[in-house]
């Protein structure tokens, strides 16, 4: 009974690990493109105008500081940042979180209702193209996460955007967008927001050991919506910022990032986590049952 036992115990260890080795591939998020990535420290003040074919691609990262995987894609994304000009910005959970005093919930929230995931390690290239987990089918993540963010997004057009400094803790964003081609659909809004964003934040506490954690969003603030139909005018706006509270420290910066919106997007996307964890479960699952059926038949035997 001992070795039969020991047998279908080795087995069922097998079955489970195997299951949480899946590469997940890359998918659309149905979502809506993001662009932009324009921005100037908190406490300095400045214009800029560029291309947008200039502009660099926008990489949001959903992370938590007791995520073991997410140090595996957030050191990926720390290779390519000087040969593909990544922009990245880590959204920390913090909705029913314990553990992790980086993230807001409002940021956390908005992350959920456009992508519908809650678990790390996530990361969106350009609001449009999503890759779940930290297991890759490429040589490398380096190498998928390269492909990725290499992707273009084909849009012509200037952006301008300009921070004036108006106390420690508040300053005036002004934006401009002319567009030129941005390949946007008639249905849907084109909005102008401000990301305030904490270039490093020490949480020595957090168990997955970074006790550094980067360009951690503090604050999304709305600034104004944007004609963006074809041929249109430029938009513009002028809004006075509150900034929140740094973690710790005072390296605030302010970043000007469009967001497409699409209307009626159903909250859930068509692969999550959860969908992707249950299929892969339920072939190891139904195993596992059929080896406790053989243990049961093999421990009836030796009675």
């Amino acid at each position: 009974m001992r070795k039969a036992s020991h047998l279908v115990g080795i087995l069922i260890l097998a079955a489970l690990s195997s299951t949480f080795s899946v590469a997940a591939p890359a998918t659309t998020t149905d979502a809506g493109m993001m662009f932009g990535g324009q921005w100037f420290e908190a406490n300095q003040s400045g214009t800029s105008t560029v291309n947008l074919s200039d502009l660099p691609p926008v990489v949001e990262v959903y992370t938590a500081t007791w995520c073991s995987n997410c140090v595996d894609v957030e050191h990926a994304l720390d290779g390519i940042e000087n040969e593909t000009g990544i922009q990245q910005y880590h959204i920390h959970r913090a909705i029913n979180e314990g553990q992790d005093p980086l993230g807001s919930v409002a940021v956390d929230q908005r992350f959920h209702d456009r992508y519908g995931v809650m678990a790390p390690p996530v990361v969106v290239f350009n609001g449009s193209t999503m890759k779940v987990g930290s297991v890759t089918d490429a040589s490398s993540l380096e190498s998928e996460f390269t492909g990725l963010a290499q992707q273009n997004t084909d849009i012509s057009g200037t952006s301008t955007f300009g921070w004036n400094m108006t106390s420690n803790t508040s300053g005036v964003a002004t934006w401009v967008l002319d567009p030129g081609n941005l390949g946007l659909p008639d249905e849907g809004s084109l909005v102008a927001y401000a990301w305030i964003v904490e270039d490093s934040a020490n949480f020595e506490e957090g168990t997955n050991g970074l006790e550094d954690y980067p360009h951690v969003v503090r604050g999304i603030l709305e600034l104004g919506e944007v004609n963006h139909t074809a041929n249109s005018a430029p938009s513009s706006g002028t809004s006075s910022i509150t900034l929140p509270d740094a973690y710790d420290g005072n390296d605030l910066s302010v970043h000007l990032i469009y967001q497409f919106n699409i209307p009626d997007v159903v909250d859930e996307p068509e692969l999550r986590i959860s969908d992707e964890t249950d299929r892969a479960l339920l072939p190891a699952m139904s195993l596992v049952t059929s080896l406790g059926i053989v243990l049961g038949a093999a421990l009836v035997r030796r009675d």
